[in-house]
Formats: C-alpha cells, structure tokens, sequence
C-alpha cells in the first residue's frame, strides 16, 4: 500500500468520511423478548435512555457524518417511525459555519441478504458515492475518534478498514507457575486475541466488491487479506465496546456503562 500525501493539516479532511451505513436488518432472536416488537437496534441498555442506534447515530453526528442510511428488514416500520418522531442530532463539522442536522433514510431488505448483500444494498443509496463512508452493525454500543480511524485507513491506502476490540472473556482464569501450582484466579480477563468490532472505513469502490448476498467476511475480507487492502484498526486505549447480542450482554453493558459514568 502507497501512504498518501500528507498535508498541513495532517491525513484527513478530505480522506475522513461524512456518510455511513448502519446493519439493522437482523432477527434478533437471542434478544427476544425485547426484540419481539422491535427491531433489535431499538432496544434500549438500561440506565441510557436511548435505543442503540440513538447512540449511535449521536456517536457519528459528533463524527462529522451528514447521511446515514439505515438497511432494515425485521419490523422496520417500528424503526422508521421512531426516526420519523426523534429530532436528529446536528453534525459536528470540522470547519466553523452553522452546524447541519443529520439527514438518515430507510431502505428495507425484503428478504434477507446477509451482511454483505444488505451492505451492499444500502450503500447503492448513499448520496455520495463517489467518496468514502462508514459502516456500522446495529448492535455495536461503542465510542471512539472515527476521524482517527479514517486517517489509519487513508494512511495505508486500504480499500477496507475495520476496528479491532480486545474483549473480556466470559469465564474466570487460572494461572499456574511452571511446576502447575495454581498462582492466581482472574477474573474475566482480557482475550488474547482481537476480534472484528463491527465498525467500518471503507473506500468509494468497496461497494462494488460485496456480494449481492451473504457475508462480505467469508468472501470479500479475505480476497482483500490476500491483496493487502485490508486494514485493522485496534480501538484506543479505554475505549467502551460491547455487542449486544443476548439479554446478558444487556444487563452486563448497563452495568458496565453505569460504571464508566461514575
């Protein structure tokens, strides 16, 4: 990869996205009962009071993103009709003049198409799309500088960058010293391995490699390992990240969230 130009201003501003994709359209079936009238970006972390993708689209406002599209299939007039009542967040821009308010539109999957096919579907309605853009599952609770990883992604050329997230394991470890004698017990410790956070940069042309169904991780993110036009960004140091996927991960990120509060 050929690192571009760097200017004045450092890598960014006209390499940093002002648009995004959000994943909305799954099931949610671990999640039920609260999915069972909702799709499951609408469930709310208790103790926030704001459905998931609330936050997130407060997250990518204060990120400089003007447009969002909204890729939706189980109960998607829920979610349109709260986006339709919600006043939508005004855009942080990184220049000085009026601040926009987000625009964000629906389209609805009528089947499913997989990530990588509902990606791919959305992405036809971004108003830009010559430029490049971000990309988000709708059941990421998560903040960290996107700018920053837009400069990680411009920097190395990718065609494709995703966050890494280092999460806790959900059992208690046990170290031993050589001879096998128990030392310590650890309590949910960090994995050693990093796993897709779910949160995207991706260049103007990515749209076109997606397929028009399935997941862009078993055929898309491999073909661009194999070329080197995958990046992974590694969240900062402290950064909040947590998939909601079960009424556990619910409790835990309230819990978790109510802490970082304090």
């Amino acid at each position: 990869m050929t690192a571009p130009q760097k200017s004045a201003q450092g890598y960014g501003s006209a390499q940093r996205p002002t648009q995004a994709v959000i994943l909305a359209g799954g099931q949610g079936s671990r999640l039920r009962p609260y999915t069972d009238d909702r799709p499951k970006p609408m469930v709310e972390i208790p103790g926030t009071g704001t459905p998931i993708i609330g936050h997130q689209l407060d997250w990518l406002a204060a990120e400089g993103v003007t447009d969002v599209v909204v890729s939706c299939g189980h109960l998607a007039e829920v979610l349109a009709e709260w986006l339709e009542a919600t006043e939508l967040p005004l855009v942080a821009a990184e220049s000085a003049g009026q601040a926009p308010r987000m625009r964000v539109r629906t389209v609805v999957e009528e089947e499913p198409l997989g990530r990588g096919g509902g990606l791919r579907f959305a992405a036809k309605e971004l108003p830009r799309p010559g430029e490049p853009w971000y990309a988000t599952n709708g059941d990421i609770w998560t903040r960290f500088p996107l700018r920053r990883m837009a400069d990680f992604h411009a920097e190395r050329d990718a065609t494709a960058t995703l966050a890494l997230a280092r999460p806790r394991i959900p059992w208690g470890a046990v170290e031993t010293d050589e001879f096998g004698h128990v030392r310590d017990f650890i309590e949910a410790p960090p994995s050693p391995f990093l796993i897709n956070a779910g949160v995207y940069v991706f260049a103007a042309d990515f749209a076109s490699l997606l397929p028009e169904r399935g997941d862009h991780e078993r055929t898309t993110f491999p073909r661009l390992a194999r070329e080197r036009r995958l990046a992974g960004f590694p969240l900062p140091q402290g950064a909040y990240w947590r998939s909601i996927d079960t009424a556990k991960d619910l409790s835990e990120a309230a819990r978790e969230l109510a802490a970082h509060r304090d």
